[in-house]
């Protein structure tokens, strides 16, 4: 292959990332999209105004030079705040200090700082171009443009980073099946705002270092914040079903009736709460699974396009990054043979993917259901007490995800594993206190090995002041 035709579908968050990192390295990229530059246009409606930024994420940042500037104009979380039906609120925090956080980021903003990042390393982009069909054999696309017009290219190598609905994964489906399944929630999501105060100088009207969440049982509100003072403000409720769900739920009226009981804290924030419900769709939330991502060296999908997942982990960016870093980097020790490269990505990067869909589903019910449960604050708290006396064979799996480079396959296996020991350990105690703290670290350093190196190799940076 000549070492710098490669051309990308997608000019979202992972297309310019993978952009970015292959230029660098000397290949010659395309970048087409569908959509119009989001520089000028704004971000599409249907697509989430806020992002978690944590390590994964930053580590590719970092490669690309944009780590700094992109914390600068990001918030930072310390932690949960989780907000009981009295109106208390209480901080669950992520790591032990602020050098573990995770970052509140505008997806438009960010969008744009690395479409600039792109271009500056020399990739080439095309916008209002969306791709009609392909013929891989032949390694020709052939695009449309927003007036209509059709156009044929050359694109021996192409990656798809055009996102859950991609059509490159259409057309590579129609080529090879690529055993597709979609595997729907049951729940959905709507979008409302907590505007900023009047006061310029205390513009957040509740905490900003913090993701806040309002659990309910099968449902929960979240907010992040966002730099210039206001809370996106997401709703996760099933979609059908008994009384609350969107079907149930039929208009403003109701939505503001049923927060008014479930949510009255965060409803009083919200003074634009009937037009935003009207005026924002309910989403879907779905996991996408392939058995294949590739057809040889011709084609290949990453982020989204190829494991889409729910966001209750905070991880399919911060995934969908460290899938461009991993693949960049495979290029750049095998920058001749594609087959060979898309090949070793998908064998390293597929368990990975299918453990971190595992996980968010997984912290979906944790969120909504567990945060404010007793017994899941006693294994937190004990957690906590074992990583303190015993950091070497412990870490909460949450850290692991969050702020190390340990693969999602081995925090999945290795929190499974934790997490059955650290109940074994609780069982007849109602409280941590009762716990004999030496004999569970015994029992810890009998049971499980050593945590690997990666786990205290993470690249954090103290976390910087201010909101």
């Amino acid at each position: 292959m000549p070492r710098n035709d490669i051309a990308v579908v997608g000019a979202g968050l992972v297309g310019a990332m993978v952009a970015t990192l292959l230029t660098q390295r000397g290949f010659r990229v395309s970048v087409f999209e569908k959509r119009p530059d989001p520089r000028r246009a704004g971000v599409q409606g249907g697509r989430s105004i806020n992002l978690a930024l944590a390590e994964r994420g930053l580590h590719a940042l970092r490669a690309t030079g944009l780590a700094e500037q992109v914390l600068a104009q990001s918030v930072m979380m310390r932690g949960r705040m989780v907000h009981d039906p009295a109106g208390h609120s209480a901080l669950q925090r992520y790591g032990a200090d602020d050098s573990e956080v995770i970052w509140s980021v505008s997806r438009e903003g960010l969008n744009g700082l690395m479409l600039d990042a792109a271009e500056a390393a020399g990739a080439t982009f095309h916008f209002g171009q969306g791709l009609e069909s392909a013929d891989l054999d032949a390694g020709r696309l052939m695009l449309r443009s927003t007036d209509g017009t059709q156009r044929s290219i050359d694109a021996p190598v192409v990656i798809g980073a055009d996102g859950a609905g991609s059509a490159l994964r259409a057309q590579m489906h129609r080529h090879a099946p690529l055993g597709e399944r979609v595997e729907e929630l049951g729940h959905g999501y709507k979008e409302l705002e907590i505007p900023p105060g009047s006061d310029p100088s205390a513009p957040f009207a509740i905490e900003p270092h913090a993701l806040h969440i309002w659990p309910r049982g099968h449902y929960m509100c979240i907010a992040l914040p966002n730099r210039e003072g206001s809370f996106t403000v997401t709703l996760f409720l099933p979609n059908e079903g008994e009384h609350p769900s969107f079907r149930s739920i039929a208009g403003a009226g109701a939505a503001e009736a049923f927060f008014r009981a479930d949510f009255p804290d965060a409803l009083a924030l919200m003074p634009t709460f009937a037009h935003d419900w009207a005026a924002h769709p309910v989403g879907m939330l779905a996991t996408l699974y392939l058995d294949r991502w590739h057809i040889g060296g011709r084609a290949l999908l990453i982020g989204d396009a190829a494991h889409a997942i729910v966001p209750f982990h905070g991880q399919g960016m911060n995934c969908g990054f460290e899938d461009a870093a991993e693949l960049a980097d495979l290029f750049a020790a095998d920058p001749t043979d594609p087959a060979a490269v898309f090949a070793a990505f998908e064998t390293r990067r597929k368990p990975n993917a299918d453990a971190i869909a595992r996980m968010a589903l997984e912290n979906y019910v944790e969120m909504r259901d567990k945060v404010a449960d007793p017994v899941f604050l006693r294994k937190r708290e004990l957690g906590a007490l074992l990583t303190e006396r015993c950091p070497s064979h412990y870490l909460p799996r949450y850290r692991m995800v969050t702020f190390t480079h340990l693969p999602y396959a081995y925090a999945l296996e290795r929190g499974q594993a934790q997490d059955t020991l650290v109940e074994q350990l609780l069982k007849g105690h109602d409280s941590v206190g009762t716990v004999d703290i030496e004999a569970a670290v015994r029992a810890l350093q009998a049971t499980l090995p050593p945590l690997p190196a990666e786990a205290f190799e993470r690249g954090l940076r103290p976390a910087l002041g201010g909101a």
